[in-house]
């Protein structure tokens, strides 16, 4: 295995009274998709959640246990959160793009990290377009609103928004679940693309999604980590019946 990007030990999640994950050990490896996978409130999304603290939004959360980013705290008293979130990503389940141009979506993110000649600002547009697999449909429009692309071009052009700023680490937060089949499979050749130059995590209530891209499954189920380990492997001889119980579809 390569070496792990991410490292949660121990790590328990409580939303108010609701104990979301409990004794989450998990180590993510550089390079590869890692698809969360598990029934509906299972702390798959929680969990993703946690690895750029998209929870500390939500109140009454108390964390306890290790998460660590490149051996570092990311709940460390002083941790940047800014540049947290710059180099761990995020794509949301609906495409979310701003109101404004397509250029504009996509320069959003360098801008605000004090990037203003208008020379880089298109080369990193072009570069993350392209690496969004979407530069050849949008190159004659960057002008036009964002919201005037269908639906799976929106979450491509969400994508190359957060590649803009050179993540190291993108996430997915089942965000191939509201685009229709086509869109879905270019999406998923995409995440097959950049795992070459970035780690992706993947949360995916399709089963045959984490099959086809992913390298590894963990697989949650009421706040706990039944499972994880290689997604070839855990489909066709899962260790725990938990697992098997889930992904031959008994339960879930």
């Amino acid at each position: 295995m390569p070496e792990s990007i991410l490292s949660a030990k121990h790590l328990d999640l409580w939303y108010g009274e609701n104990h979301a994950l409990k004794d989450v050990s998990l180590d993510i490896p550089a390079n590869r998709i890692t698809a969360l996978i598990g029934p509906s409130g299972c702390g798959k999304s929680t969990f993703l959640r946690t690895l750029n603290r998209m929870n500390d939004l939500i109140p009454n959360v108390k964390i306890t246990g290790s998460l660590t980013y490149r051996g570092e705290e990311i709940y460390a008293p002083g941790q940047d959160v800014t540049a947290l979130r710059k180099n761990i990503g995020m794509v949301f389940q609906k495409p979310n793009p701003f109101p404004m141009s397509i250029y504009d979506n996509v320069a959003y993110g360098p801008r605000t990290h004090g990037i203003r000649s208008r020379i880089k600002l298109d080369r990193i547009v072009e570069e993350s377009l392209r690496g969004a697999a979407i530069w050849d449909e949008v190159k004659d429009r960057l002008k036009k609103p964002a919201l005037g692309l269908s639906g799976g071009q929106q979450q491509r052009l969400c994508i190359a928004r957060a590649l803009a700023v050179k993540p190291d680490v993108l996430l997915m937060d089942e965000s191939t679940s509201a685009l229709d089949p086509i869109s879905t499979s270019k999406i998923e050749e995409l995440a097959l693309e950049l795992k070459q130059n970035y780690t992706i995590v993947i949360v995916t209530h399709n089963m045959q999604q984490a099959v086809r891209i992913s390298d590894c499954t963990a697989f949650f189920l009421l706040g706990e980590l039944i499972e994880f380990g290689n997604t070839e492997k855990m489909f066709s001889q899962p260790a725990e019946e938990r697992t098997e119980a889930y992904i031959t579809g008994r339960f879930g």
